[in-house]
């Protein structure tokens, strides 16, 4: 039997977990990062991003096992760029150089 879990996916009381319309200039369109400023305020994005410091307690615990225990990630296709970044050779992703799974963005 499978099992599926859904884990560390910020959605706004209407039910939404980004907002339109995605861009470049707004990957999570106009709502932008506030459904994720829990995890950013948290230890474990500190590190993650290469700093200190960071809040601890449930937040950070939660976000610390946001990938134990996957086998396989189920995404949209603008969690690698925009809409229509699959048209764009040049495109590397909304992390530049880094591979586009390898940066937790859209969570």
């Amino acid at each position: 039997m499978s099992r599926t879990r859904i884990h560390n996916l910020s959605i706004s009381l209407d039910g939404f977990a980004t907002g339109e319309p995605q861009s470049l200039e707004a990957p999570f369109g106009h709502a932008g990062e506030r459904l994720h400023e829990w995890m950013f305020a948290t230890r474990f994005w500190a590190q993650g991003e290469g700093g200190g410091g960071g809040s601890v307690g449930v937040d950070d615990a939660f976000a610390e096992r946001h990938g134990v225990g996957f086998g396989a990630e189920i995404m949209g296709a603008n969690k690698f760029g925009p809409p229509g970044w699959q048209d764009d050779p040049g495109w590397t992703g909304w992390g530049g150089r880094t591979r586009p799974s390898a940066r937790p963005r859209s969570c």
